[in-house]
């Protein structure tokens, strides 16, 4: 079984790479999919946005995340299109 890598602060990585409890900042959105990118930005997925990992599921997909004061369930495959800098 592979090991999974700890994110330290400050480190780059996908939001799909933290764990439960982690904060980090938007850096970048990476989808070529114009309605996907579209559909995060209207759900204030945005760059410089500060996001918190709530929950996993136990399976580990959907993740629920924390931001601007609201929850949202988010797919662990829409969540790696999202480059994040960790925070704590």
């Amino acid at each position: 079984m592979a090991r999974r890598k700890i994110y330290k602060k400050h480190d780059l990585a996908t939001l799909a790479d933290l764990t439960h409890g982690q904060k980090a900042k938007v850096v970048k959105l990476n989808t070529i999919d114009k309605a996907l990118r579209r559909r995060l930005l209207d759900m204030g997925i945005t760059e410089g946005v500060q996001i918190k990992i709530k929950r996993i599921a136990p399976l580990g997909d959907p993740y629920d995340i924390e931001l601007r004061g609201y929850e949202l369930c988010l797919r662990k495959k829409d969540l790696s299109l999202i480059d994040v800098e960790v925070i704590s």
